[in-house]
């Protein structure tokens, strides 16, 4: 078997090659807890705090959803999808988080992205700064569009 870089192999696989592996790897484990968490909070208790529990749900969305994006960004349309699903959830991170602190009462119970995510040790704050700084530094190239295209 011979060894080859980055750069001789498959676009999708070049890719999905050391951070931007573990950049997928931490949005599906963020896209399981938080869907596990989400489920649990609205199964349970979602009359308490149907805000903050939809929240949830909606951030697990949004990381199952970036997740798939990242995993297929080689592809035609999916690299746009990705930059949206992190930009709505650094957006969310952050107007969640200013809420949570401003006006509390909106909050009676903590969702993924309440305080910036400190219910998970601030990674819902980071891991978008991470996604978008790899989504620029790994910009499909045309001839990899064209090799999805083209036979």
């Amino acid at each position: 078997m011979s060894h080859t870089d980055a750069s001789t192999q498959h676009p999708a696989r070049a890719r999905m090659t050391g951070i931007g592996r573990v950049l997928v790897i931490v949005y599906a484990v963020m896209a399981v807890g938080a869907t596990g968490r989400s489920f649990v909070q609205i199964v349970r208790r979602f009359d308490e705090a149907p805000l903050a529990y939809s929240l949830s749900a909606l951030s697990a969305v949004v990381y199952i959803l970036a997740t798939l994006a990242l995993i297929l960004a080689h592809r035609r349309g999916w690299y746009t999808v990705a930059w949206i699903a992190i930009v709505f959830e650094l957006t969310g991170v952050i107007v969640v988080g200013l809420l949570s602190f401003l006006e509390p009462q909106l909050f009676a119970h903590d969702s993924v992205w309440s305080h910036f995510g400190s219910g998970y040790v601030l990674i819902p704050l980071v891991l978008p700064v991470f996604g978008i700084w790899w989504l620029r530094t790994h910009r499909p190239q045309p001839a990899e569009v064209a090799e999805q295209v083209l036979p």
